[in-house]
């Protein structure tokens, strides 16, 4: 077992409905199906725990019905909570909207997860092999960027700090951006993200831009892109980019977490980073074949995978050179 996952970001319920396409201004759809499921960073949280790391959430559940909900889904898959839950308010809730094409659009409404104060962070202690994470989400809310930013950069220096910006950079302050990617170890973003912090052009140019500009600490910056699978960029000046894997999507809610969790736990267990992004890439592949945001595959799912990959390279490759 590796170290644990220390995750201060949010977790919220997700109330997701499918549908064949997003309606018209105006007008209504009924859903094919209706599920109320734990969302937000517990989906992260998921895939590092099933790939192999010890998990604990160092951020904010509610009182009421939607936080009692996500306590029983982090009991479930075995994640324990550092901080009480809040005594103000309820967890929060997004509706996903699932189309026909496996893409998703999202509306969120912030609960106890929005409110981090330094007496709440104060309870979360990480230990010798810990990794941290947190997203992009709960440096957005006004209420908890500031305790949260602050806790960061007190972070011991050789504790790993993981950050994904996430879609909603553009409601993070850019002083408190600016200090959570100074202390950055890995930066994982997809390329509009990279593009929003370190401006326009390819993936590599702003892999050179954030390492040279924006987290000068970081060990590496990996940039998502979706289907076509990464790029990692390493501080040392190291470019590679790391092909994803074709598989028929019906859900890609949640390939992001599923990426970044398996890419953790790939990292904590030693991988170089090149090979965990490969893995990433695996699990996220196998995500998006299944229905959920928190679909991420185990350990074993994964590397049967990889092997079922590689040993179909070596057929192809064989026949080619039959044929030739």
């Amino acid at each position: 077992m590796s170290g644990r996952l220390v995750h201060v970001g949010s977790a919220v319920v997700d109330y997701v409905y499918r549908i064949d396409a997003l309606p018209a201004p105006g007008t209504e759809k009924t859903a094919s199906s209706y599920a109320r499921v734990a969302g937000g960073g517990f989906n992260m949280m998921v895939a590092a725990r099933r790939t192999g790391m010890r998990v604990v959430f160092g951020g904010q559940l509610g009182t009421g019905p939607d936080g009692d909900f996500l306590r029983a889904a982090f009991a479930a898959e075995g994640i324990s909570t550092l901080t009480p839950p809040s005594p103000l308010m309820d967890s929060g809730n997004c509706v996903a909207m699932i189309s026909g094409d496996a893409e998703r659009t999202f509306v969120s409404w912030p609960g106890a997860e929005s409110r981090l104060t330094r007496d709440m962070m104060a309870s979360v202690q990480v230990q010798a092999g810990d990794w941290v994470f947190t997203s992009g989400y709960t440096l957005s809310y006004p209420g908890s960027r500031d305790a949260l930013a602050d806790w960061i950069e007190a972070l011991p220096a050789e504790v790993p700090f993981v950050f994904d910006p996430t879609p909603v950079i553009a409601e993070i302050p850019r002083p408190i951006l600016d200090r959570v990617l100074a202390r950055t170890t890995w930066l994982s973003c997809n390329t509009s993200e990279a593009a929003a912090i370190a401006g326009s052009g390819d993936a590599q140019t702003a892999a050179i831009r954030l390492l040279a500009d924006h987290c000068r600490k970081a060990v590496g910056v990996v940039i998502r892109d979706g289907a076509q699978g990464c790029l990692v960029r390493l501080a040392d000046g190291g470019t590679r980019a790391i092909p994803g894997f074709e598989v028929a999507a019906v859900d890609t809610n949640g390939a992001g977490d599923a990426h970044i969790g398996a890419f953790v736990s790939g990292l904590s267990r030693d991988m170089p980073p090149c090979e965990a992004a490969r893995y990433a890439n695996a699990a996220a592949a196998i995500s998006v074949t299944r229905h959920g945001g928190s679909s991420a595959p185990t350990d074993a799912e994964t590397q049967e995978f990889l092997a079922r990959r590689v040993q179909a390279a070596i057929a192809q490759d064989r026949e080619r050179e039959a044929t030739t």
